[in-house]
């Protein structure tokens, strides 16, 4: 079968993640075979569709633990069901993402052993430290005479590439490429103590091959690309230090963070996250999930996703790093801060609890119980007409919308207590609003059905119901994702995205009027379009 952009991609990082020696069969006489070239076509399809719930040790996370002790007592017909199908625990189904013959192939892949990566010290992340544009070089003004505070940055997931947006033109800018399948972007934000000289004009991104991009939207289309550096094989997130100085990636493996010199993209320190987790295990695999600033110090939130611990990193001693770790639960994911900035409302998918750190006194402030597998991806705050500000989540594990309160100064009898819950179609990776919106938007991406996968659903903030489905495409295999305002909250942009790979463009995004929900236009031109991140939005905390 001839290798997509895709799989050559990922190719790349199972060569890096390569061990010495092949192992191709579990230790069970009964355990299927699989030759060499069967074994690692295996294992670089489990890296991009799998390892991110499951793990790459398998030991489960999001997903259930895939060990052979677990998945030979399923068998192979009963494992093939589910990878063709997905389940209603929040699995989305790869009917339409993998052939048949893929489909058998990882089914007999997880019955056997898995491959245990190497590390990456310090010294491999300064090899792989690239200067394309000397900061000596950089304009001091933008080149291209743009509303640059408008742009979005749409992650195109399987072409490892960034797309600059023009928001105000509906225009793509560039294609900059960048690590693979991009998780999350992030820049220097208006922090309220440090200043940061010019924030959001300096993008990094994450790929999930842990390679860190550091993107400058004043340069002209060609030149935006200045500079990276890989910090792990597999990663997830990204965070810039509040005076802009210091950048934090966070790996999955090794389970670590690393941080850089947010100028040059000098690897500058490691810390390793493996540890003993909330219940007193210690625990090899504990990945770094996500990094934020935090608003109000002069720290990073660091989520120990195994441990069920937040860390809150102080950044200004670099020499002497001061980490606080703080308790909660299982498995810490992604999350958001409340109005204010002092509150993190982060979810622990295992635990099916929203967690919430006060950053201003660096500890646990509350745990509140939801429905199964919570995702907030980058939340959602709004006013509720009777509970006053409120926080919001979908779910991975089930259709709904949960609602709590977050707002302990001004409302203490409704802060961190579920105000109300709205019952969608389907689970759901996003939910998103505007200050200026009437409405709150929530994906389902990960209900198997297609029709429901294709849908998003807008919620009344007066009257807490779904005032409108509205379903972006019925093209078999694609999937409406991600929810992003544009800088004055007149536009929403949802993804249209191809969840099987191509090389050529075929994805969009719908831009719809945020007041009368109609469609505006459609962007096209993108590849498997998925995360958007506005500028003006992402710098200034607009959730």
């Amino acid at each position: 079968m001839r290798k997509t952009k895709l799989q050559m991609s990922a190719l790349s990082v199972a060569v890096g993640m390569a061990i010495s020696g092949t192992a191709i069969t579990a230790s069970a006489a009964n355990a299927p075979k699989l030759s060499e070239a069967e074994f690692e076509k295996a294992k670089t399809i489990y890296f991009q569709r799998c390892a991110g719930c499951h793990g790459t040790l398998r030991k489960g996370a999001t997903g259930k633990n895939l060990e052979p002790k677990n998945t030979m007592k399923l068998g192979q017909k009963r494992l093939e069901k589910i990878i063709t199908y997905g389940t209603e625990g929040g699995m989305n189904n790869f009917d339409d993402i993998l052939s048949k013959e893929e489909i058998t192939l990882m089914a007999k892949y997880i019955q056997l052993e898995p491959p245990i990566p190497p590390e990456m010290p310090l010294s491999l992340m300064k090899e792989r430290h690239k200067v394309y544009v000397d900061p000596k070089d950089y304009p001091t003004k933008p080149l291209h005479g743009r509303n640059w505070k408008n742009f979005f940055l749409v992650i195109e997931r399987d072409v490892g590439k960034v797309a600059v947006v023009d928001g105000d033109k509906h225009e793509i800018v560039a294609h900059i490429p960048t690590g693979y399948a991009v998780h999350v972007l992030k820049a220097a934000e208006h922090h309220k103590k440090l200043k940061s000289k010019n924030p959001g004009r300096f993008w990094y991104t994450m790929g999930r091959d842990g390679k860190l991009t550091k993107i400058d939207l004043w340069q002209t289309p060609d030149k935006m690309k200045v500079a990276e550096v890989q910090i792990a094989y597999d990663a997830r997130d990204v965070a810039v230090s509040g005076d802009g100085k210091y950048v934090i990636g966070g790996g999955y493996w090794p389970p670590h963070f690393v941080i850089v010199d947010a100028v040059t993209m000098e690897p500058l320190k490691v810390v390793s996250a493996r540890g003993v987790n909330v219940d007193g295990e210690y625990v090899n695999e504990s990945r770094v999930a996500a990094v934020y600033d935090t608003p109000l110090a002069p720290t990073w939130l660091v989520s120990m996703k195994e441990l069920g611990q937040m860390w809150q990193v102080d950044y200004s001693d670099l020499d002497n790093l001061q980490v606080t770790m703080i308790d909660s639960a299982k498995y810490l994911h992604d999350g958001f801060f409340d109005p204010t900035g002092r509150y993190f409302q982060i979810a622990a998918n295992a635990s099916n609890k929203m967690v919430v750190v006060d950053t201003v006194e660096r500890k646990l402030e509350a745990m509140i119980d939801t429905d199964k597998k919570p995702h907030p991806g980058p939340g959602a705050n709004w006013i509720d007409p009777k509970c006053g500000p409120v926080g919001g989540t979908t779910h991975l594990g089930v259709g709904k919308v949960t609602v709590w309160g977050n707002d302990p100064a001004g409302h203490p009898k409704q802060a961190w207590k579920i105000c109300y819950e709205v019952e969608t179609d389907g689970p759901g990776v996003f939910i998103r609003t505007h200050p200026k919106s009437d409405y709150v938007w929530a994906d389902q991406t990960k209900h198997p059905d297609p029709e429901v996968q294709q849908t998003i659903q807008v919620i009344s903030k007066k009257t807490r119901e779904i005032v409108k489905s509205i379903r972006l495409t019925e093209k078999p295999g694609y999937a409406a994702v991600h929810i992003e305002f544009n800088a004055d909250g007149s536009e929403v942009w949802v993804s249209v995205w191809n969840r099987k790979d191509s090389k050529e463009p075929n994805g969009e995004i719908v831009v719809f009027d945020a007041k009368t929900l109609k469609e505006k236009t459609r962007i096209k031109g993108f590849y498997a379009p998925t995360g958007k991140f506005n500028v003006y939005n992402r710098t200034h905390h607009v959730t």
